[in-house]
């Protein structure tokens, strides 16, 4: 069925020209080309010093470029925020944080650590996982000489990158590292079942338009290499597959009614609820994957005023160190 009739009218000139139809291995430098001009026609909006480094990866792997953008003026015990780009496992880079998110971030007087991941397929799981550990463990430990708080590190993802930022939350709680204060996740990518023979009741009316099922598919299937999601390392893969997610972080969670990651995002919310973390979910009417493109449609200044205020509780000081 086409579901265009479903589509916000705010938002048909996302659709007006249609993303590549489908990945694959012969088109992906295309997708990345055009991701990457996308993100060069954005130029950073902030007033942030940014700076770059380099840290040692996880378990001998090769070293992780981060992008780090820091509030003016001085401060000693900031909140920080650690953005995981999105990209569908395949593309994007951390130029990808230094536009909207990091400018909103900054806002609330944080530092913003955007995470420069090895991309699947040339390099697949744990690959991807294990580069956001390292900066995650990686800025728990500097976080005196970064000015920030260890306490008060926020996880922040779009897409991959929030699939990416669920999925971290669960490994850092299973190798007992650093915990964060919040997951950020928007329209995350979560189950790798998606768009395969084992996902679970297809929704019709999801995920025809920008982001497919095609998509989805080959960036889970790039991801996943010879991996097999069978082992205590599946929610550390494909969040969804987690078969605990007590213990986690405060979760938000936004994502459109016709994205394909609506129904995974819904259940992800549910079982979080259940396992008694605190979930915050909002759903837009009419919105496919990546609505906010669009900064005028009713559901941007919506979601961007939701986001804002989430942020605001996540980053908040404990009250004595408010005082």
């Amino acid at each position: 069925m086409s579901t265009r009739h479903l589509v916000d009218p705010s938002l048909l000139p996302l659709i007006a020209h249609e993303f590549l139809p489908g990945l694959s291995r012969e088109n992906l430098a295309d997708g990345r080309t055009f991701m990457d001009q996308m993100i060069a026609s954005i130029a950073p909006r902030t007033t942030a010093l940014r700076g770059e480094v380099r840290i040692p990866g996880r378990n001998g792997a090769p070293d992780v470029r981060l992008v780090i953008q820091t509030p003016p003026g001085h401060a000693t015990a900031r909140p920080a925020v650690l953005l995981l780009h999105g990209g569908g496992m395949v593309m994007g880079s951390a130029s990808m944080g230094e536009g909207f998110d990091a400018e909103l971030a900054l806002a609330h007087n944080a530092v913003v650590v955007s995470v420069d991941y090895r991309l699947a397929p040339e390099v697949p799981f744990p690959g991807p996982i294990d580069d956001v550990y390292a900066a995650l463990r990686w800025v728990h430990a500097n976080a005196a000489s970064l000015g920030v708080d260890p306490s008060r590190i926020v996880l922040m993802g779009q897409s991959a990158g929030g699939g990416l930022a669920a999925s971290l939350a669960q490994l850092t709680r299973d190798d007992n590292g650093p915990l964060p204060a919040a997951q950020i996740l928007i329209y995350p990518m979560l189950d790798a079942r998606t768009g395969t023979p084992l996902e679970v009741d297809p929704n019709p009316t999801t995920g025809e338009f920008s982001w497919t099922r095609a998509h989805t598919r080959f960036g889970w299937e790039s991801l996943r290499g010879d991996y097999l999601p069978t082992d205590s390392r599946a929610g550390h893969f494909s969040a969804s597959l987690g078969q605990d997610v007590s213990g986690l972080p405060p979760a938000f969670i936004a994502v459109g009614s016709l994205d394909v990651f609506f129904d995974e995002s819904m259940d992800y919310a549910r079982r979080l609820s259940r396992a008694g973390v605190p979930v915050e979910l909002h759903v837009y009417p009419g919105a496919i994957h990546g609505f906010d493109a669009i900064p005028n449609a009713w559901m941007t200044t919506s979601f961007k005023r939701e986001l804002n205020e989430a942020l605001t509780r996540a980053l908040r000081a404990p009250p004595e160190l408010a005082s």
